[in-house]
């Protein structure tokens, strides 16, 4: 599977690009690191000696290792994975990773648009003095603890809806904020796209750089957030605009978007969704609203919202 999805002279390619081709014959060639690294993400509950067992015996199954091979140390693999380094990887991943989806796939299009969601999440670290350093720990709680929680990765990444397949992430240390991260992944929507985004995310500066790449949008914003109506729209959502914090007194036009309220059975308050899809006939509110239960995609749980829900009129 991983030499069909990431073929071994795409891997050599890789490779000598970043200039990770070994030098000398080892036990541990840079191909079959890479291979490596991609099979913890498989087995990832096994030690280094058993992924390297399971890696080579497939390998050599599918007759893509002929040699005797002796299962190396920890120690070896370690120093093997820090001599290929994540440049090949972080390479590969751009080469390889990209939207899957076929127009039957489930739960990944809605009418002409591509579904993809953007989100943040962390991950644990090892705790050691330099992971602390490099990227933060978790604020401390307000009892006054210190040194509490592991160091921790901060990550923004888009998903396909439909196929949870991650197609751009960014990578910082904690104290780097989500927004700040977002940018560097906007580059790789295209036209015909539709993001979803959670209010975290919202920003006028962030939303004209998303809409900048011709996708469409769809984001949750603040309940605070000031809309003045300048149209109603007969399907129960409205033309508004959105402005800079500069211009607090909106002396100046601002960024024409349409706004769908709507109120969830079970749930306090009411959700705010500003799309840049002006004309109701091309995306009623309706849908709109059940549609934006999808950007939880991004976390691996259902496409499809089990929440009643109603529009705010």
């Amino acid at each position: 599977m991983l030499t069909q999805a990431f073929p071994q002279s795409l891997v050599d390619e890789v490779l000598a690009e970043t200039g990770r081709v070994q030098q000398r014959n080892r036990l541990l060639p840079a191909r079959l690191v890479v291979y490596f690294v991609l099979a913890m993400c498989l087995f990832s509950g096994q030690s280094y000696e058993e992924v390297a067992r399971l890696l080579t015996a497939g390998l050599q199954g599918a007759r893509s290792w002929r040699a005797s091979w002796v299962v190396p140390s920890t120690a070896a693999i370690w120093k093997a994975r820090s001599r290929l380094g994540v440049a090949p990887l972080r390479q590969l991943f751009a080469r390889v990773c990209h939207p899957v989806a076929a127009p039957d796939t489930q739960g990944a299009f809605y009418r002409d648009w591509r579904l993809a969601a953007i989100d943040g999440t962390t991950f644990d670290l090892p705790d050691t003095s330099a992971n602390v350093e490099a990227f933060g720990r978790p604020p401390r709680s307000g009892r006054g603890e210190q040194n509490v929680g592991y160091p921790q990765l901060r990550m923004v990444g888009l998903v396909e809806c439909g196929t949870h397949v991650i197609f751009d992430a960014a990578l910082a240390a904690l104290r780097t904020g989500e927004q700040t991260l977002a940018r560097a992944v906007l580059v790789s929507l295209r036209p015909g796209m539709l993001l979803l985004a959670d209010r975290g995310f919202y920003g006028v500066d962030l939303w004209r750089e998303a809409a900048a790449t011709g996708a469409d949008l769809l984001w949750r914003v603040r309940k605070d957030l000031v809309l003045p109506v300048v149209e109603q729209l007969p399907d129960g959502s409205y033309l508004t605009e959105i402005f800079d914090r500069s211009d607090i007194h909106h002396t100046r036009r601002g960024v024409p978007v349409r706004a769908v309220e709507y109120t969830i059975a079970g749930h306090e308050g009411v959700y705010r969704l500003i799309t840049t899809i002006l004309d109701p006939d091309k995306a009623p509110a309706a849908e709109l609203a059940a549609l934006y239960a999808q950007r939880w995609e991004f976390e691996m749980c259902q496409p499809q919202c089990t929440h009643k829900w109603e529009l705010a009129v």
